[in-house]
């Protein structure tokens, strides 16, 4: 009796593990998206990105299994409703999946990798998130459908994450490697982006060379906070509380110059600000030594500047309103850029050298270790 009782339970269980309702996956070898090097793709500098996709199988394949892949755009409103977000499909110029096709050998659990190629996504707008479902389209077993699909995240970075804070300090070139990008120069541009927490000095430095072209802000009997140009042939402009910058927010400063029409130009945040004409000729900031160039330093020590510094660039031609105001100018511009001479990005991290990103080898280094402040900048959407 006993025996009939056992044998009456292992039928049982066997009837269990045999049957599948309709709403529960079966328990057969179902081939299912094992591994998606995804994550979230942070839109920035880059222009290209690959990701790749790996699928598995439970149980070792008695022959060779081959699974095919697709973007599937009727997927991204279950990609919405699922994480309670707003995305929109990703456009098909931006991404490609190279070889589609994987396949699991027999007698392995792995297959081979697909790799989804993103392209130009430097180019998307970084306040809009995106999405780009990949799914199983078909295979010769069937497929997990609670995990035949995974979502590619792309949306906006921080473009610049780590500033130089300078006060009392100085960045300075000693001895100028390729000293002729910047000598003899008809037209040029200075640009950086500051943040001060004070105008307490007489005169806070910001780049250029001391009594001959010299960003600065302050001076005697002219406001602490509003910017000079100072040069060999006078300063400029005059004296303007209402053109005063604000302590502890990022500003943006230009600074164009033609030696052919003698138009200087001053722009705060992109809006031009002051605009003179004086004669100085061409324009040489290759001077080594200490009466050289400096960002942070004039004349002595005590005049640096009290905040941060990114993004500090020269130009060897006068940049227009269009170009100055360009999307995202203030926070990166392409290293090779047409008439970039000297682009000093502030954001090593550590140590006290700040590298040249043209490529000219015109690095800067600091008297003292620069302390490295973290930002987002610009700020952009959760």
């Amino acid at each position: 009796m006993k025996h009939y009782r056992l044998y009456f339970i292992l039928l049982c269980i066997t009837a269990i593990f045999s049957s599948c309702d309709d709403n529960i996956e079966c328990f057969e070898n179902k081939v299912y998206i094992n591994s998606a090097k995804v994550g979230t793709i942070l839109v920035s500098t880059n222009s290209t990105e690959d990701r790749t996709i790996e699928a598995a199988i439970a149980k070792p394949a008695s022959q060779e299994i081959k699974i095919t892949y697709k973007a599937d755009m009727s997927l991204v409103d279950t990609y919405n409703k699922s994480y309670n977000a707003k995305a929109m499909a990703l456009p098909s110029d931006y991404f490609e999946i190279l070889q589609p096709t994987a396949t699991i050998a027999a007698g392995s659990v792995y297959s081979t990798s697909v790799t989804v190629h993103f392209k130009d996504i430097s180019k998307l707008n970084r306040d809009t998130i995106y999405v780009l479902p990949v799914t199983m389209d078909n295979a010769n077993i069937s497929m997990l459908e609670s995990a035949r699909t995974t979502y590619f995240v792309l949306k906006g970075s921080a473009l610049i994450n780590v500033v130089a804070d300078m006060e009392k300090n100085y960045l300075h070139i000693d001895n100028w490697v390729k000293p002729e990008v910047v000598t003899n120069m008809n037209a040029l541009t200075m640009e950086t982006l500051i943040r001060a927490r004070n105008f307490d000095r007489l005169i806070s430095t910001v780049m250029g060379i001391e009594g001959y072209f010299l960003i600065r802000l302050g001076d005697a009997g002219f406001p602490s906070n509003q910017i000079q140009l100072a040069t060999s042939s006078g300063n400029l402009p005059g004296s303007d509380s209402s053109k005063g910058l604000p302590t502890n927010q990022w500003i943006h400063i230009a600074l164009t110059y033609d030696s052919t029409t003698g138009a200087i130009k001053i722009y705060v945040n992109g809006n031009l600000q002051s605009e003179a004409t004086k004669s100085l000729g061409k324009i040489t900031l290759a001077k080594n030594g200490t009466n050289g160039f400096y960002i942070g330093r004039s004349y002595e020590d005590g005049r640096y500047l009290a905040g941060d510094f990114s993004e500090c660039r020269i130009w060897n031609k006068a940049l227009t309103e269009e170009e100055i105001n360009s999307q995202y100018h203030f926070y990166q511009v392409d290293p090779i850029s047409e008439g970039l001479v000297a682009y000093w990005k502030c954001n090593e991290g550590q140590g006290l050298v700040v590298k040249d990103q043209t490529g000219n080898g015109n690095d800067l280094t600091a008297k003292n270790i620069i302390t490295w402040t973290s930002v987002n900048l610009p700020a952009t959407k959760k």
